[in-house]
């Protein structure tokens, strides 16, 4: 009896080590329960305020979710595209080919447009039957939307991915949790204005912003607001180019370090 608590207790401590030697796992445990009181309290605040909105909550908050999976999918499309090679350990065996840092990242956006394409048509087309909304309904700006979405998607990806051959598997979680760090302040389901004063300047330094308060301007005034577009696409632009300029760094970092070849945690 004591030998056999004296190796649960031996297995605990090894598994209290690994928590503690992994600041991403850390941060896991605390994440979502912090994240989802924050997003509902904000979406409890604004209705409380604006109860006319409560007749168009369905089409609104239905369109939010849809579009939000977007950026969602796309992230964790290249993502997961990259860990698959490194679960399978075959990140080395890519580069002794003529394959080039910037030609695998090409592919993770383009494996990651697809697989977001497969993940939420169908819920698309499934809310229409099941609610009688149709997300399609919102016309051209639809696309334009997603187009901007799916780039801020990637560029997350892509940190991600330079995180994780920088700090190595113990970091994979991040590509799960690190999204949604940027749903309290995206305007998913709220204006922008719902934030606090201190607050809303970070909220327009990230794309999704600009998209979700164009959603809700298509909606409620039917007007594409040029502006917003441009204040999503201009925001992307430098994501997308701090994105690759740290999976670079991070590369030629893994590359010196040898860990190309062989990732732990």
């Amino acid at each position: 009896m004591i030998g056999s608590m004296n190796r649960i207790a031996a297995m605990v401590l090894r598994y209290l080590y690994i928590l503690r030697g992994s600041w991403p796992r850390l941060l896991e445990l605390a994440y979502w329960p912090t994240v989802q009181m924050i997003i509902w309290g904000f979406i409890t605040k604004f209705f409380m305020g604006h109860s006319s909105w409560v007749a168009e909550a369905i089409g609104v908050l239905l369109a939010a979710v849809l579009l939000w999976d977007v950026v969602f999918r796309s992230q964790l499309g290249v993502s997961i595209s990259f860990l698959e090679e490194m679960w399978s350990r075959n990140l080395g065996h890519l580069f002794v080919s003529p394959l080039r840092p910037y030609e695998l990242s090409l592919s993770l956006m383009v494996m990651a447009f697809i697989r977001t394409l497969i993940g939420v048509l169908p819920a698309m087309l499934l809310a229409i039957p099941l609610y009688h909304y149709s997300i399609f309904s919102l016309g051209l700006p639809l696309l334009a939307f997603f187009v901007g979405l799916m780039i801020m998607g990637w560029a997350l990806g892509l940190i991600i991915v330079g995180l994780i051959l920088r700090l190595g598997m113990g970091a994979e979680s991040l590509a799960w949790i690190s999204i949604f760090a940027f749903a309290p302040i995206s305007g998913i389901y709220y204006p922008v204005d719902t934030l606090p004063a201190w607050l809303q300047p970070v909220a327009w330094a990230t794309p999704s912003a600009y998209v979700f308060e164009g959603m809700r301007a298509v909606m409620f005034e039917g007007v594409f607001r040029w502006d917003l577009w441009g204040g999503a696409m201009a925001v992307n632009a430098v994501y997308l180019l701090l994105a690759t300029l740290s999976l670079l760094l991070a590369f030629k970092s893994a590359r010196e370090r040898g860990a190309l070849l062989q990732q732990g945690e």
